[in-house]
């Protein structure tokens, strides 16, 4: 039988309800200080069919890197899912100052990730401020472009777009359609011990990250979309406290990526090209879908740790039939270089695709169907694929407060 896995508000999302209960309050009041503030967000329900099986905690999601590492893993096919987990709430301030405009937002959904995953939860998303040329907070990474998503109802979305929301202070010396951004972004990374892990843990090799990582971005905006390159290094090292041969190291990580926004206007002036290719090593940590950065290898004694190339693809279309039916279809690929220590079941490929049709009847409103696809592939060959048929509807809102 499948796990039922029930929701439990914790105290994280109580206190950040109040928060943002707090923070329209605020902004109720500081309509006559010259701040305008914007109330937003959206309810959505999504429910459907899978036709073959993925880890539990992930029931309403399709991701490659969770769907079954060996036969049988997540019990039998075919499961109905539904839930709101979707929902949206955030609140955005514009607050003239002598140095510009202050703009600050706040946003949260109901989507549980980390322990809380599976659950109907509050989850932040962006806690960011900004002022002229500087920002600082949790927002997008510069690595990413978050333009590449599709117009999907799939949740998760590509696996193979680089996307993560990081804490960061930022630099933008260049802003408009036409921008430029340079971070310092709170570092992180995973290591796949494999068929040393017991050696590890003996060794008492434990992580470290003695330094920020740093990204960068250039957008230059064409009168058909946009290119935009990114980068981002890293470094991280992991120390042996324990035997008398020292088993330390480290590694650099890094990667380019090329995204492209290209209007396709001939059939209607809403359709788009979304396009990316993603290339690097050790950056697996802000992909959307992939598993560790870092993958152990040697033999005997002799064991290190080796930053793991990837390469990931987006190539997605939105067509808008006319104003009120669209179509969003596209594929999605993340490709990883295994390290000689990892086991035959660890994570390699994963492919990802989806077709649906979309009706908007009024303005915030929007139902519609979705096919998706993803597959799994292992180090060792072995390969799962999951089908499923995905029902949504999406009711957005906004208040704004104070002066335009």
């Amino acid at each position: 039988m499948r796990e039922l896995i029930p929701d439990r508000p914790s105290l994280v999302a109580r206190l950040a309800f109040l928060l943002v209960l707090l923070i329209a309050a605020s902004a109720v009041y500081a309509q006559n200080k010259g701040t305008r503030a914007e109330l937003y967000g959206f309810a959505m329900l999504d429910m459907g069919y899978q036709f073959k099986s993925s880890d539990p905690a992930w029931f309403d999601v399709m991701r490659p890197t969770k769907l079954p590492a060996f036969d049988n893993q997540f019990g039998e096919d075919g499961h109905w899912f539904s839930g709101v987990r979707q929902s949206r709430l955030g609140v955005k301030t514009f607050t003239p100052t002598r140095l510009g405009e202050l703009k600050t937002t706040f946003e949260f959904e109901l989507f549980g990730v980390g322990v809380d995953a599976g659950q109907t939860t509050f989850r932040l998303r962006h806690a960011y401020g900004e002022l002229g040329h500087f920002g600082a907070g949790q927002t997008w990474s510069p690595f990413m472009d978050i333009d590449v998503f599709p117009n999907s109802i799939e949740y998760w979305g590509p696996n193979g777009m680089v996307f993560f929301r990081n804490v960061q202070a930022r630099w933008m010396p260049i802003q408009g359609d036409t921008r430029m951004t340079v971070a310092l972004e709170r570092p992180g990374a995973s290591a796949d011990q494999g068929s040393y892990r017991q050696q590890i843990e003996a060794l008492g090799i434990k992580a470290r990250f003695p330094m920020p990582d740093l990204s960068a971005e250039y957008r230059r905006a064409t009168k058909r979309g946009y290119i935009e390159v990114a980068g981002i290094l890293r470094y991280f090292s992991w120390n042996d406290s324990v035997t008398a041969r020292d088993a330390s190291g480290d590694e650099i990580g890094w990667g380019i990526n090329v995204s492209s926004n290209i209007k396709l206007t001939r059939l209607h002036p809403n359709d788009v090209a979304r396009l990316q290719v993603v290339f690097g090593e050790g950056v697996q940590n802000y992909m959307n879908d992939a598993t560790v950065d870092v993958g152990v290898e040697g033999s005997g004694a002799n064991i290190d740790g080796k930053a793991l190339q990837i390469l990931g693809i987006v190539a997605f279309i939105d067509h808008y039939w006319n104003d009120r039916w669209s179509t969003s279809a596209g594929y999605s690929l993340v490709d990883t270089d295994n390290s000689s220590g990892q086991l035959d079941d660890a994570y390699r490929r994963g492919q990802y695709a989806l077709g649906n049709l979309l009706y908007h009847p009024v303005h915030n409103v929007m139902m519609g169907a979705e096919f998706q696809w993803g597959r799994r592939e292992n180090k060792g060959n072995f390969t799962s694929d999951d089908y499923r048929i995905q029902f949504s509807a999406r009711y957005n809102f906004a208040l704004n407060l104070g002066s335009p």
